[in-house]
């Protein structure tokens, strides 16, 4: 449990909404859980500053169940769950209740489009995370298949995600610009911008300011200008991370997506064109990698 957890928890305590006998209990729990088919990590934020991310492919809407209810238990107050399909989100929404349950907005909002430089605003208004809240967090969570008071669900479906517990408070720190090449790599640039706030960073979408009209890109000079890191999501030849980092001061995360025909190989093409990039300061994350970028452009940011 870390020093936020731990200040919330004596909070609680003093406030009445939590006894003295159930904050030592949780001050003693054991650093994860054995769950049989997954170990939570409850020491996650406290070493790293970031509590356990869930990876939803390969698992059940059980298990992602079981290991976000272990997680809130723990003390985490919110929970992203990646690479999540629309059956398990509505299995999840099921079991956790959703943001209109808690008297928010709808669980899936619509993503943005391009023209997102401005305020940063396109999917930022759109996707604002309203009433979800974390009052509850460090409550006890009820038995399994009961629902989670406070901790509502929401899934957000362009970029894949699933958040128990909302968005945090606030317009968030710093500046991640997050640049994709066309409309067909947004869903890894949502995947990106949306990990990135979840982190608590402030993010501007450019979209749709590929090489091939370049001077769609220019348009958002003065947002890349005051940028702490950049995410440039792109297909095809994999241009874009080279052309920003040639404009900009600061790190660029190149995202390589499997958006491209024959000769792109799944993305492997614009992946290589992105190791070999000629303008300095560009680093690469694996193929579709938008949750590895917007984390990784978090921690610039913050820092």
């Amino acid at each position: 449990m870390n020093r936020a957890e731990t200040r919330l928890l004596l909070e609680q305590v003093a406030a009445g909404e939590l006894s003295a006998e159930e904050a030592a209990a949780r001050l003693e729990r054991a650093p994860f859980e054995d769950l049989g088919y997954a170990k939570p990590d409850f020491a996650r934020a406290e070493r790293q500053g970031v509590g356990e991310v869930v990876y939803g492919e390969g698992k059940t809407a059980q298990q992602i169940e079981g290991i976000c209810r272990a997680l809130v238990a723990s003390g985490q107050p919110r929970v992203l769950v990646t690479r999540l399909d629309d059956a398990k989100a509505a299995a999840l929404a099921e079991a956790f209740g959703t943001a209109a349950d808690a008297g928010g907005r709808g669980a899936d909002a619509a993503a943005g489009g391009a023209d997102a430089c401005g305020a940063g605003d396109v999917a930022g208004a759109a996707l604002a995370e309203a009433g979800t809240g974390c009052a509850a967090a460090g409550a006890g969570v009820p038995a399994e298949g009961a629902p989670v008071r406070g901790l509502a669900f929401s899934y957000r479906r362009e970029a894949r995600l699933g958040l128990v517990g909302g968005m945090p408070d606030g317009p968030g720190e710093g500046c991640v610009v997050v640049a994709a090449a066309g409309t067909s790599d947004v869903p890894v640039a949502e995947e990106a911008a949306l990990t990135a706030e979840f982190l608590g960073s402030a993010v501007v979408r450019c979209y749709d300011v590929g090489v091939a009209g370049i001077h769609r890109l220019f348009a958002c000079a003065d947002d890349l200008s005051r940028a702490r890191v950049v995410v440039a999501v792109a297909g095809m030849e994999g241009a874009l991370p080279s052309v920003v980092a040639g404009l900009v001061s600061c790190p660029v995360i190149a995202v390589p997506t499997s958006v491209g025909y024959g000769a792109s190989f799944g993305g492997v093409t614009a992946l290589l064109a992105m190791l070999n990039s000629c303008a300095s300061g560009v680093s690469v994350v694996n193929i579709d990698n938008g949750f590895g970028a917007g984390y990784q452009a978090s921690l610039i940011n913050r820092r």
